[in-house]
């Protein structure tokens, strides 16, 4: 029998496990399978694969697909949605860095640094 601590570490609970196929995040999102594909080769969207060979999408990667599907219903290629999520993931990286640099500041100006 399983403790409950086991069951916190179960693939399904984590948003990062790669556990849906291509036929089921396309079934899911109302998307062609053929367009899955697409993002995964022009790098919008990277899949885990099976040891097959298949793809296989996590939550994480089934929210991006959402968020392409708009940016291209609003008219963007793939080719600008992949740099418009590079510079959104720069952002990210910048805001953490400017986020910890305060706290180095704020730590220094206390006398803790």
């Amino acid at each position: 029998m399983s403790s409950p601590s086991d069951d916190a570490r179960l693939p399904v609970d984590d948003a990062h496990a790669p556990l849906y196929s291509v036929g089921q995040v396309a079934s899911m999102l109302r998307v062609q399978q053929a367009f899955l594909r697409r993002l995964d080769e022009f790098g919008v969207v990277s899949p885990g694969r099976t040891p097959g060979g298949q793809r296989r999408y996590s939550r994480v990667e089934i929210r991006r697909v959402q968020y392409v599907v708009e940016l291209v219903s609003e008219g963007m290629t793939l080719t600008a949605i992949r740099r418009i999520l590079e510079l959104e993931q720069q952002v990210q990286h910048l805001q953490a860095e400017l986020e910890a640099a305060r706290r180095r500041i704020r730590d220094l100006e206390s006398g803790r640094g």
